[in-house]
């Protein structure tokens, strides 16, 4: 064909326009096939969460991001924070990353992000970066400042009552069975009362205290404590 010939030895091409339109369909199918969305990170969020750790707190990220891709979720591959003026990184790979839907919106991230030393987290900016399965990437600047802080809160149980002892605002007790497994979240109508009175099924065996300033984006989840019968 005319096409693959140097320019010097092309023929005049005396083709009819179906001729023509069958000849280019394979180039315009091919650029067709192969364009792709951009992924966008809409939107961003960073809380920094204490964790117990058997009375040494120690500092996590919970970062989540709210996609976007007009390929569709699945073609996204990686999630990475960067701290670019303390040089880290950390990447998440779609497999590794966990999926909440917050009012019928899927966002993806970690509720684990931490400093390989256990040391605390560095505040500042950040940085989030999403790219898909086709290189394309996307980025948004995150800061976390921790301006304020407050005292790790306390949780226990005697017999069939609870206590909390805690500055933050909002509170959750977070049930699990006997194998460690996730049950249900209740919010406690107060700061202290009777295990029995908290709804829950009949397979809790242990529950945590999950401390939250949202206002703040700080948060602070205490060691399991067993309960007994009730």
């Amino acid at each position: 064909m005319f096409l693959t010939q140097p320019f010097s030895q092309r023929k005049k091409y005396r083709g009819t326009a179906r001729d023509l339109v069958f000849c280019l369909f394979p180039v315009i199918f091919f650029c067709v096939s192969c364009s792709r969305a951009k992924p966008e990170i809409l939107r961003g969020n960073l809380e920094l969460v204490y964790y117990e750790n058997g009375g040494t707190p120690v500092e996590k990220f919970s970062f989540f991001v709210l996609p976007s891709d007009g390929d569709g979720i699945e073609d996204l591959e990686e999630l990475r924070l960067y701290h670019d003026w303390e040089g880290l990184s950390w990447t998440l790979s779609s497999g590794d990353w966990i999926e909440q839907t917050v009012n019928g919106q899927i966002w993806i991230g970690s509720r684990a992000v931490a400093m390989e030393d256990g040391s605390g987290l560095p505040r500042g900016q950040y940085r989030a970066e999403l790219v898909d399965k086709g290189g394309e990437k996307a980025e948004k600047s995150l800061t976390f400042d921790a301006s304020v802080t407050r005292p790790f809160p306390r949780f226990s149980i005697a017999g069939n009552r609870y206590r909390i002892e805690s500055a933050y605002p909002r509170h959750s007790l977070i049930a699990y069975d006997n194998e460690g497994a996730y049950l249900i979240s209740v919010e406690p109508p107060f700061l202290e009362g009777d295990v029995s009175g908290l709804g829950l099924p009949s397979r809790a065996r242990s529950l945590a205290l999950w401390a939250r300033d949202p206002e703040h984006s700080l948060s602070a989840f205490t060691d399991v404590v067993p309960i007994g019968d009730y």
